[in-house]
């Protein structure tokens, strides 16, 4: 997104208006994550009018108008790449009353304005340090390559195309078709086969094209790793594919070729996608990424926790435990947050772990990172309650043991 307009105060009120420019899912779910409810949206918008004739007949006709409206909920949708938020109109149009309920759609190429606002009675938290992290994120031009790597997980008439990206995995397209079973002398399998492979590679490379102007085979940037998995020799099968399409119909395909590599997976349904992506060979691939970042603090956290060295804790009142015992400093401690928590539409809950993420960084001298709940690591640190902690010294069980009796 490209930042159009900037009036926003560090822990205050402000607005800041934005540009949606590339269509891709980025561009919804940052939206989607700075967007709060309470918050202020002015876009454009498109609402039926029914205008009543001196008559009694009426008439129904489509309007566009900018609206304001007070959020009062959001609804993304990562596989059609569409944000819906809806609320309260808040400015009067000559079709339009305040208090009126409407949904916006974010468009492409069309400003939208937020405004956040300090409210009383803990009604708005303003540009706390997460909102303007987000924004930075939202704006930053090097964050624009959606996807670190592509991923077509398969078997036999099955096959998922996903998106890799810094910050979510996205499944794209299913394809599904019906192979005729192998029979002694007869044909119709391989037939089936071929033709499975000449759709799937249609969709990846419709994917390509479209979605990621970074990863176009007309592009002059390194094509991501695509990686195909399947069980058994269905992958190895896809590549073969590809190798011989590039060989004879489709010479431009001879760019991906370095790119794709071959690994197993259990099955090719899309829950198979957590597998591939902890295998040892897409670890070193993707070792430079974000996802592998996050996988390996993730990975590295709960080695930690089996070892039993008591310099590792989760959950909300073990962790702000640690914090408030210096824990989780400088020398090594790192605060691991979920960006579910700053999704929270109680107000308190998200100025708790705003602060505990200020003051680990702040005044502790800690690393933070907050990982993506889109993310497989990001789904392992919600399945310990969404906030965790590497330490630089032990901390014993029993003196949180202890509180508890002293309560």
């Amino acid at each position: 997104m490209r930042l159009i307009k900037n009036k926003i105060e560090y822990n205050s009120s402000g607005t800041v208006t934005l540009c949606p420019e590339e269509p891709e899912d980025m561009v919804q779910w940052h939206a989607y994550n700075l967007i709060r409810p309470n918050d202020l949206l002015r876009a454009s918008a498109i609402r039926r009018v029914t205008t009543t004739q001196e008559t009694g007949s009426t008439t129904s006709s489509r309007v566009h108008l900018t609206l304001e409206i007070r959020v009062k909920s959001l609804d993304f949708d990562p596989q059609s790449s569409q944000l819906h938020v809806a609320g309260q109109i808040v400015n009067e149009t000559p079709h339009t009353k305040i208090g009126q309920h409407h949904t916006l759609d974010l468009e492409l190429n069309r400003n939208f304005t937020l405004e956040k606002e300090v409210g009383s009675e803990g009604e708005g938290v303003g540009w706390d340090s997460i909102a303007v992290q987000m924004l930075k994120d939202a704006v930053d031009e090097s964050g624009k390559r959606r996807a670190e790597a592509v991923a077509v997980v398969m078997q036999e008439g099955i096959a998922h195309v996903c998106f890799i990206g810094q910050f979510q995995t996205v499944m794209k397209q299913k394809i599904e078709m019906s192979i005729p079973r192998k029979r002694m002398g007869g044909s119709d399998h391989d037939k089936g086969m071929n033709k499975f492979y000449q759709t799937t590679l249609d969709t990846l490379l419709r994917q390509l094209d479209f979605n990621t102007s970074s990863m176009s085979l007309t592009s002059n940037e390194p094509v991501r790793p695509i990686l195909l998995a399947s069980p058994g020799f269905v992958a190895a099968g896809f590549q073969k594919f590809i190798q011989s399409a590039a060989a004879t119909t489709t010479p431009a395909l001879k760019r991906l070729l370095p790119s794709i590599v071959v690994v197993h997976s259990a099955s090719g349904y899309l829950h198979s996608l957590a597998e591939v992506l902890q295998s040892p060979a897409v670890k070193t691939i993707l070792a430079d990424t974000k996802y592998a970042r996050e996988t390996k603090l993730m990975d590295d956290f709960l080695e930690q926790l089996r070892k039993e060295t008591n310099k590792a804790t989760y959950g909300p009142r073990e962790v702000e435990s640690a914090v408030d015992q210096g824990a989780v400093g400088r020398g090594g401690g790192v605060l691991i947050v979920s960006n579910r928590l700053f999704r929270s539409q109680d107000v308190a809950e998200r100025k708790r772990w705003v602060s505990l993420v200020d003051r680990v960084r702040d005044i502790e001298g800690g690393e933070v990172r907050i990982l993506s709940s889109d993310h497989e690591s990001g789904k392992r640190l919600d399945g310990l309650g969404g906030v965790a902690a590497l330490l630089t010294f032990p901390i014993l069980d029993e003196d949180l043991e202890d509180d508890e009796d002293d309560s």
